[in-house]
């Protein structure tokens, strides 16, 4: 199709504002889709998707629109996460489009994921269509909504278009919107072909398959190309679209959006972001989009050891998947052979986990999360730790920085209060309050990554009756006391269990683990003693009692003295057992422990 005809757009929205059932809803009233075939979250391919009622992938698809002018128009959607973990799927995503969908909950207004998906798509110089949804509901309030979208958004309220995606109201006003306002696709003027890779996959039988845009020139079967960034030139032997499912095509031209199969067997060979071009007469490299850094780290690890290179080669088929998503080999004295893997965030850390256990059918123990610590040694160099294992000793160190987050938190008026004693607890100050209407505040505040990592989104939801939210970005380092806390087991360090704490709360830290290690720890011929410790000096303990045999059962009547015979060469035993004895931890136990 020539590209005046074509229309590139991705759906953004804060998480449950309505993104995937308006998207199901376009599929169906363009015709993409049968009724017959029709179902809930349709472009949710992943059982995890349905089930926690979230997008975790980009999905894109093409439909055929017959606009009100009688003219037909290729809409090319590509359907995108609302949570902050999956945010560089929305950045992917919006590399490849020329406007979006800005989706708002009529009743909940504007949301801290809103903002952020915003300055996204400002970024990249999109245009933004706001789409007020929900309009059925009994407490919507479109004017606030309105109100919200010029105040918080500088967006004129008059643009936007009012919807209901699961009564179907206001959706051809929508498909409208899309063909008058968002501009066609023009070609770059490259020499040849010039195609971005936003996405891709590993199929069994096709190899990989790259999702591109294409930008300039056309991508056919039998056409020789380059991916620029790792040098590679192959042979195309597929190229098609998705609606929702993969079809063929002839060729993708300008501005289409589709897939390409070449003889690409390696997922290494091929890198998100890359610029496919003609292998004989190649263009210059496309503006990708940045490269992106984990910010949340976590040992995997096969409970089986002998799953080692299973695991390995399914980490690479995901991270083809899902580029955000870093490994790298490391080893444990507890659990063996393992990966140091990177996050975005702990959804995302779940994410993988989840997917590994049920795509692949791994077997698998993740470690305590932990972020990267910038560690300035006595002799000047600066050391990046993100395991508790390679910290250096004590009098090495001159100080510990650790990674610091500009968190956005939006919530009801009421709130503030135990929002603002949460922030402290979490040893984090709010800069500054911004009232966005009658209802709500936005704190803006700096907190330590490490210290958001587990329960800080959970516990905003809860404080705020699930009416609050939050977005972070990164805000660099700052120096803090951070200590190592050990945890011994019969005087011998765990590694497994070993993490960085800020002092004032390894204490706390160190009790807990201590009483959690004693109830999963199996008793002992003798006591087992568990410890927290910084450095030398021990912080928290329990003791796991020791099994006791009744050796005076023999002894009926006489004197006492044959008892305490009996009873002090028992304790002589005991006390030789401890010496020689190793407490052997059981794999359950560390699978509690991590869990807890």
């Amino acid at each position: 199709m020539d590209a005046a005809h074509i229309r590139n757009f991705s759906i953004i929205a804060h998480i449950d504002h309505g993104k995937t059932t308006l998207s199901d809803r376009l599929l169906h009233m363009t015709g993409t889709i049968a009724t017959r075939d029709m179902s809930d979250q349709l472009l949710d391919a992943m059982d995890l998707e349905r089930e926690r009622g979230i997008t975790i992938k980009a999905h894109p698809v093409t439909m055929l629109y017959t606009a009100k002018n009688g003219e037909t128009y290729e809409l090319n959607l590509i359907d995108t996460p609302g949570h902050v973990d999956f945010s560089y799927e929305v950045s992917r995503s919006l590399a490849a489009c020329e406007g979006a969908l800005l989706i708002i909950d009529a009743a909940q207004g504007v949301e801290a994921q809103t903002v952020a998906n915003v300055h996204l798509a400002m970024k990249q110089n999109l245009t933004v269509i706001p789409v007020i949804n929900k309009i059925d509901l009994p407490h919507a309030n479109i004017a606030m909504t309105k109100m919200q979208l010029e105040d918080i958004l500088a967006i004129p309220a008059d643009t936007a278009v009012l919807a209901s995606a699961k009564q179907g109201i206001g959706i051809e006003d929508i498909l409208e919107a899309i063909v008058e306002r968002i501009p066609p696709p023009k070609p770059t003027g490259a020499p040849s072909l010039q195609a971005l890779g936003f996405d891709s996959y590993f199929d069994t039988y096709k190899g990989v398959v790259t999702h591109v845009r294409v930008f300039n020139g056309e991508l056919k079967a039998g056409q020789h190309v380059k991916l620029l960034h790792s040098g590679k030139s192959v042979e195309v032997k597929e190229v098609g679209s998705f609606n929702p499912r993969p079809y063929i095509r002839d060729r993708l031209q300008v501005g289409e959006t589709g897939y390409f199969t070449a003889n690409i067997k390696s997922p290494k060979e091929v890198k998100m972001g890359d610029t496919v071009t003609d292998s004989r007469n190649p263009s210059p490299v496309l503006p990708g989009f940045k490269e992106i850094h984990p910010m949340v780290f976590s040992g995997i690890y096969p409970i089986n050891t002998a799953d080692y290179e299973h695991l390995k080669a399914n980490m690479g088929k995901l991270q083809l998947n899902d580029s955000a998503f870093a490994y790298q080999s490391e080893t444990s004295v507890a659990l063996g052979f393992g990966f140091r893997c990177g996050f975005l965030g702990l959804l995302h850390l779940e994410i993988v986990q989840e997917r590994l256990r049920r795509e692949y059918g791994m077997d698998i123990i993740a470690t305590y999360p932990s972020v990267i610590y910038k560690v300035t040694q006595t002799d000047g160099t600066v050391k990046e730790v993100d395991n508790p294992a390679f910290l250096p000793d004590v009098t090495y160190i001159e100080k510990v920085e650790e990674p610091m987050v500009k968190a956005f938190v939006i919530c009801p008026n009421e709130n503030i209060g135990d929002i603002m004693s949460l922030i402290s607890e979490k040893r984090g100050a709010v800069d500054h309050t911004e009232t966005l209407d009658q209802r709500r505040v936005m704190l803006t505040s700096l907190l330590p990554l490490n210290e958001i990592l587990i329960d800080f989104h959970d516990r905003i939801k809860s404080i705020t009756r699930g009416f609050g939210s939050m977005d972070y970005e990164h805000a660099g380092y700052r120096e803090s006391d951070m200590v190592k806390l050990d945890m011994l087991v019969n005087n011998e360090s765990v590694d497994a269990f070993s993490c960085i704490v800020h002092r004032d709360k390894a204490e706390t830290r160190g009790r807990a683990l201590a009483a959690k290690l004693k109830d999963v720890i199996p008793n002992q011929q003798y006591q087992v003693a568990i410890q927290a410790a910084i450095g030398g000096k021990i912080v928290a303990r329990e003791t796991v009692s020791a099994l006791r045999k009744d050796v005076t059962a023999k002894c009926y009547g006489g004197d006492i003295s044959r008892k305490r015979k009996l009873l002090d060469k028992q304790k002589e035993g005991k006390k030789r057992m401890k010496a020689f004895g190793t407490v052997n931890i059981p794999q359950e136990a560390f699978i509690e422990v991590l869990k807890a």
